[in-house]
């Protein structure tokens, strides 16, 4: 189901027609879910950041899987079978229709620091093609996101079909094959006698303790288990969802776990923790293993690999969650009417312009800031802080739900439901917490600013922007149904 079709799901009229059972051609198996699910959460992107830790990587993966990833999981699946749609309309049958609108902005909200990370990632893969040092160069990587996120939303106003197929080779080209050839070259290396850059004996299993600051790094885990939820839709397209749920949600998070833990230790046996980029650690360890087999013409290869799948999965971002923000604003009217224009394509540029020029403003910031590593780090952090509101919201609401409407019809039910709703609240509200905090490696910066970065990015994104909209909405926002015209340009 995509973003668009879940928020018309949310709309009122939908609500009130019940969703037709699957037919015996419509089931899917729950393997199948399984991998649906772990396409749509594994990739090699976070795994520099985790490779910093070395073994105590297993641990740090490990951790926010059980207290955040499985709650996330049952518990979307209860709500997408009781209630079909997406969040807006979980929180608004839950809580209330206005933090609904919160819950919407913050998934549209967390793109805008989303990209820079993202396009960070890219700019940095794609400087192995062409010139390595390049980077760690701030005024490249803000030169390649401003370039590339505008071409993306050129290509996504046009309405291209291109975008679905690239997209869907993502898992294949650019997380799997070279997933599967870091991981080996990794163990031939280690066969060959070499040794690992990072100790992997058992006194490393967990993280050295020195405070809360070395355990930072973690919240970016949270980030990269994000959209679960997603697949939670398609549960009453399993043929008995009590039994073949939980099965697809722990084989997904084992295969998920697998993906995200073996090439975090692939790159640190050959990476020293001090020498590794946050955003090119990937390419640093495929150029470190192809030069030591002599074959360091391959880096070149699967840098556009990678450069490829991950634009794949940028452009299929890019209208998801303008389009599902869009659909919920038309029916209720939470934005104005200039934000809610369509192309001829039924694209609505207008709201993809203005997060544009967020965009932008938030790529100059790569030029200024110190480093490259550290620029990345604090806007992956305020994407997750951002994100984080969802998924308190959406704990929040699967308590009240059931002690609001316990007789409401549920494919799926979560076993002991305060009791995994409480882990996932209390998980997310502390990663938020930590979040504020400056990991050891960026020890040098001055705490006011990356506070003021990651506070501010989640105050004004996610927060006050929403809040403005909301006391400010006025009747004749309203632009779907019978109040008025659909705006197309």
């Amino acid at each position: 189901m995509t973003l668009t079709e879940q928020a018309r799901e949310d709309s009122p009229r939908a609500a009130a027609v019940p969703a037709p059972a699957p037919t015996r051609a419509q089931f899917i198996s729950w393997t199948t879910l399984a991998m649906m699910t772990t396409a749509s959460v594994a990739n090699l992107r976070p795994s520099p950041s985790m490779a910093l830790y070395g073994l105590a990587a297993v641990f740090l993966y490990l951790l926010p899987a059980v207290v955040f990833l499985l709650p996330t999981a049952l518990v979307s699946a209860e709500l997408a079978s009781g209630w079909p749609g997406g969040v807006y309309r979980w929180v608004s049958e839950g809580l209330s229709k206005p933090l609904g609108f919160l819950a919407v902005w913050c998934q549209f909200a967390m793109t805008i620091a989303y990209y820079p990370s993202l396009l960070a990632y890219v700019a940095s893969t794609f400087a192995y093609v062409i010139d390595p040092s390049l980077a760690d160069d701030g005024l490249y990587i803000a030169v390649v996101i401003v370039v590339v996120y505008w071409a993306g939303v050129l290509i996504s106003s046009r309405g291209t079909k291109a975008v679905a197929g690239l997209s869907s080779m993502g898992l294949v080209v650019g997380t799997l094959i070279p997933g599967v050839v870091l991981v080996a070259l990794g163990m031939v290396f280690l066969a060959q006698g070499n040794p690992s850059a990072a100790p992997m004996d058992t006194s490393h299993v967990l993280p050295p303790w020195t405070g809360p600051a070395s355990l930072v790094l973690i919240v970016n885990n949270f980030l990269s288990y994000a959209g679960m939820e997603m697949n939670g839709v398609h549960v009453s397209a399993l043929r008995e969802p009590g039994r073949q749920y939980p099965r697809a949600v722990f084989l997904a998070t084992g295969l998920v776990l697998l993906i995200f833990i073996l090439p975090a230790l692939a790159i640190s046996w050959v990476m020293p923790g001090e020498d590794l980029s946050l955003t090119a650690g990937v390419m640093q360890a495929f150029q470190g293993f192809f030069d030591h087999f002599h074959v360091g013409w391959l880096t070149k290869v699967v840098g556009v690999l990678l450069v490829a799948a991950a634009l794949g999965g940028m452009l299929t971002w890019m209208a998801g969650p303008s389009q599902g923000l869009l659909m919920v604003s038309r029916q209720e009217g939470y934005l104005p009417p200039v934000l809610q224009r369509l192309n001829k394509r039924g694209v609505p540029r207008n709201i993809m312009v203005a997060q544009g020029a967020l965009t932008t403003v938030i790529a100059g910031l790569y030029a200024f800031l110190p480093d490259v590593s550290s620029a990345y780090w604090i806007f992956s952090v305020v994407t997750t802080q951002i994100y984080l509101v969802v998924y308190l919201l959406m704990f929040a609401a699967v308590v009240r739900l059931r002690a609001l409407r316990p007789d409401r019809p549920r494919g799926f039910r979560v076993p002991a439901v305060h009791l995994v709703a409480g882990v996932g609240f209390a998980a997310s509200a502390a990663a938020m917490c930590i979040g504020f905090m400056p990991p050891e490696q960026f020890g040098g910066q001055p705490l006011w600013r990356y506070v003021l970065i990651v506070g501010g990015g989640l105050l004004t994104l996610g927060l006050l922007a929403p809040l403005a909209f909301l006391a400010f909405r006025k009747p004749h926002w309203v632009t779907a149904g019978d109040r008025g015209a659909d705006p197309v340009e």
